[in-house]
């Protein structure tokens, strides 16, 4: 009996913890929650999303419940999820929504996950956000939406009917980019660099290196025309890192879908055309992403060590510890192994040690090299430092350390 009160007494403060976050509609129609906007003269948001989506996913789990995040939006919208995939676990709830969500995904081309469709209260759309973020930038983008000095639509209905002054272009593109709107973010970056007399600015540089993402583009013949005058203002290479993008995306990427294509041909096809060009550090990192990727072990050992070789000194934590592992699963060489620890241990000390799926790796690898005592020790700075919802999988590494069993997967 005493449980069964104390449930009813903690029951109220569940409710009032779960108020605190972003509040969406739910049992209502398209029409519905449209006509609730418009009665209660607030903007609509309209969360596209999809099951398969990290990121959808995280905004649902970690921003959306946040109480600053709710006090905002729900002040200011009414909030409604719509989901874009269909699976058959579907609730009769979603199931219920697949038209409008067709109907919705047909008049606003949603092309990434999540987007974020904003309408005005009387349902004209005023602004788009596509991709997450953590909360104070969330809400600082959402901002945007309610103000129509920097509503995306509404900045491009005005520039549609006249208004293109050099400043409202380059506000304009940099809308578009962040809208998801590629095709008017070229289109209003051109428009705006045909407006500068002088485009070797540090400021006209960053924005053409930006909004530069084609060979025909007027960017892309200015980098390539000159690119010690670019770097002379931007800094060494920053010239030969955009071609190289470029360049890369259309000779080489857009043929690797063929399972027959030769990497290192199409790599000697780009180089033949752009012989100015330097890509080394971009091909020789394609080659390590093309082998992993294929999983094809001993060219991806003999690439991943050619690549530490020349740029060690320059990769980050992340991409060491992305290396390290990838080597710990696949690789049986013990001095690859060795110069994976060495990597592992890098990117551990470069976070001070605070970053547990690192210290997983390295202990791993201290394990997989005979350090059990030193792997064990590691292993549980990992678990102490992991939420309580992902300590699971660090425990079954750990335990498996404690009884000499493998932690790997021998190929």
């Amino acid at each position: 009996m005493k449980k069964l009160v104390l449930l009813l007494l903690v029951l109220p403060f569940i409710g009032i913890a779960q108020e605190k976050g972003t509040h969406f509609e739910h049992g209502a129609t398209w029409q519905q929650v449209k006509e609730k906007a418009k009665k209660e003269n607030k903007y609509l948001l309209v969360d596209c999303f999809t099951t398969w989506c990290g990121p959808c996913k995280y905004m649902s789990s970690t921003i959306f419940p946040q109480e600053k995040v709710g006090a905002f939006f729900n002040k200011n919208f009414v909030n409604v999820k719509v989901q874009f995939d269909k699976t058959n676990g579907d609730s009769e709830e979603v199931k219920s929504w697949y038209a409008d969500a067709d109907a919705i995904n047909k008049a606003y081309k949603i092309q990434a996950y999540p987007t974020f469709l904003i309408f005005s209260p009387n349902g004209e759309l005023v602004h788009r956000i596509v991709g997450g973020g953590e909360a104070d930038q969330f809400i600082a983008k959402a901002e945007k939406a309610l103000h129509p000095e920097t509503q995306y639509y509404t900045l491009l209905k005005k520039y549609e009917t006249g208004s293109k002054t050099p400043e409202t272009l380059k506000q304009l593109a940099f809308a578009a980019e962040e809208a998801y709107d590629k095709e008017n973010a070229g289109k209003l970056a051109a428009a705006y660099l045909d407006t500068q007399k002088d485009l070797y600015t540090k400021e006209n540089l960053e924005f053409l290196s930006k909004f530069t993402d084609n060979s025909k583009s007027k960017g892309f013949q200015l980098l390539l025309k000159d690119p010690k005058k670019v770097d002379a203002v931007l800094g060494k290479g920053k010239a030969n890192a955009v071609l190289g993008g470029i360049i890369l995306q259309e000779e080489v990427y857009r043929y690797l879908r063929n399972p027959k294509a030769n990497l290192d041909s199409l790599i000697a096809v780009a180089k033949t055309k752009y012989p100015t060009v330097d890509m080394g550090q971009q091909t020789d990192l394609l080659r390590v992403q093309f082998y992993q990727n294929t999983g094809n072990w001993s060219k991806f050992q003999a690439a991943v060590l050619a690549y530490m070789g020349k740029y060690g000194k320059e990769t980050n934590g992340q991409m060491l510890n992305s290396f390290a592992w990838t080597i710990f699963e696949n690789c049986k060489d013990p001095e690859c192994v060795a110069q994976a620890l060495a990597w592992s241990k890098r990117s551990v000390d470069e976070t001070q040690s605070k970053e547990p799926a690192f210290l997983d790796t390295y202990a791993n690898l201290l394990y997989r090299t005979g350090k059990k005592d030193e792997a064990i020790a590691v292993q549980q700075k990992a678990i102490a430092l992991v939420p309580e919802k992902e300590k699971g999988t660090y425990q079954t590494t750990l335990d498996k350390m404690q009884k000499g069993e493998k932690t790997w997967v021998e190929k």
